[in-house]
């Protein structure tokens, strides 16, 4: 059956909006909703996806991490799912959130499982969320599944705010460099163009490709955004296609300095997923199963796809990630002391907390390259500039003498 995307208003006259599944045409989901004490407004059909794109727009990270520890805490109170949702529903500031939450309520009211009633928003709270919840349900362990969840995306978080953190400073120098170079060679560079046709001198190559790209910039300048948008739509159209998609993830793990950081980065993420769904009940082909999901990188797809199926046949955990070269030694061994002891989940996860560390170090040891490098490199664009500027005046004043 078709999903729908409605508005609808409540018994307080509070607009709602929310994707509802499985309804037959608009007459049924206006009766569903009226059992639910809400007046449809407007409804028409939605595309998965394309519905849950638009509201993770709306969404912070943050206030995910929130809603999941605020849940995991109401229902570890006592509190029914209905009425953990409705509460937060109740709370929340964001209008977005809030509509997803009655959405879910709507469903879950109406004999949808949790899981399934998220189901529709996969790609605002994650494989990962979605994955807990189905197993806390299936386990009896619902709140710890939903702390387990809040502490996951908090920590993947942090790592992601350290690391756009740290690249910040030179991205800001970079784009004022650039703004500054904009700036000269729209403004300034003309001038020294008109001066230099009144004295009828013959300029040097360096001025006159300066001299060419001011042109290009001031009477062409159109070219640069449709380019992006061609860019940019490209990219948009061909970004999940298998095969570009391969490429383009084997290409970004194999650049000089910015390939051993992702590498470190999807493997923390692999290792992490699978820990903490291990330790809340899941299977252990099931928890590598979702760990890949949540990667969403095809290299790390294949590779977890062959653990998997060895997996499946009774090989170790450790033998297995030794056979792979992207997992570091460290993974190795202490996920060969978790099997030895027993604790693979909290020996793993251990490991993830290292790799993340790492990753802080070695983001840390690339911006001290980096800033220097980039200091010099925008030096000789400047100097470069100037060079192309100034040779024709230099070049005119030895002819004077």
């Amino acid at each position: 059956m078709p999903s729908y995307q409605y508005i609808a208003e409540n018994s307080r006259g509070i607009r709602l909006t929310g994707i509802y599944e499985d309804a037959a045409d608009t007459a049924h989901l206006e009766a569903e909703l009226r059992k639910l004490g809400c007046r449809l407004l407007e409804a028409k059909p939605a595309e998965q996806a394309g519905a849950a794109a638009a509201f993770k727009k709306g969404i912070r990270p943050t206030e995910i991490v929130a809603f999941a520890y605020e849940f995991s805490g109401m229902f570890a109170a006592g509190l029914t799912v209905v009425r953990c949702l409705e509460t937060l529903e109740e709370q929340t500031s964001n209008e977005t959130l809030r509509s997803i939450l009655n959405s879910v309520r709507c469903s879950i009211e109406t004999g949808v499982p949790l899981a399934s009633a998220f189901e529709p928003y996969r790609e605002i709270f994650g494989d990962f969320f979605l994955g807990m919840l189905e197993a806390g349900q299936t386990g009896g362990k619902l709140a710890e599944a939903l702390k387990k969840a809040a502490e996951y995306y908090e920590k993947q978080l942090e790592v992601k705010t350290k690391v756009k953190g740290a690249f910040l400073y030179p991205a800001v120098v970079a784009l004022l460099c650039a703004g500054i170079l904009t700036a000269i060679v729209i403004f300034v560079i003309p001038v020294f163009q008109r001066l230099y046709q009144q004295l009828h001198i013959e300029l040097p190559w360096p001025t006159q490709i300066l001299i060419g790209l001011s042109e290009l910039v001031r009477h062409y300048f159109w070219i640069f955004p449709l380019l992006m948008g061609m860019f940019y739509w490209s990219w948009k159209r061909w970004k999940n296609h298998p095969g570009l998609r391969t490429l383009w993830d084997k290409a970004v793990l194999n650049l000089p300095a910015v390939g051993p950081l992702v590498k470190m980065m999807l493997v923390s993420r692999y290792i992490r997923t699978f820990a903490m769904m291990s330790s809340a009940g899941v299977g252990i082909v099931q928890a590598l199963q979702q760990a890949r999901q949540v990667c969403r990188n095809s290299v790390m797809s294949r590779i977890g796809e062959r653990i998997e199926q060895e997996m499946m046949t009774g090989s170790s955990l450790s033998q297995l990630l030794a056979e792979h070269p992207i997992f570091p030694p460290v993974i190795v061994q202490l996920a060969h002391a978790g099997e030895q002891a027993g604790l693979v989940p909290q020996m793993l996860a251990k490991g993830a907390d290292y790799l993340d560390h790492a990753v802080q170090r070695r983001t840390n040891a690339i911006l001290v390259k980096l800033e220097p490098i980039l200091s010099v490199v925008m030096g000789a664009t400047v100097g470069l500039i100037l060079l192309g500027v100034y040779l024709p005046m230099f070049d005119y004043m030895s002819h004077i003498k």
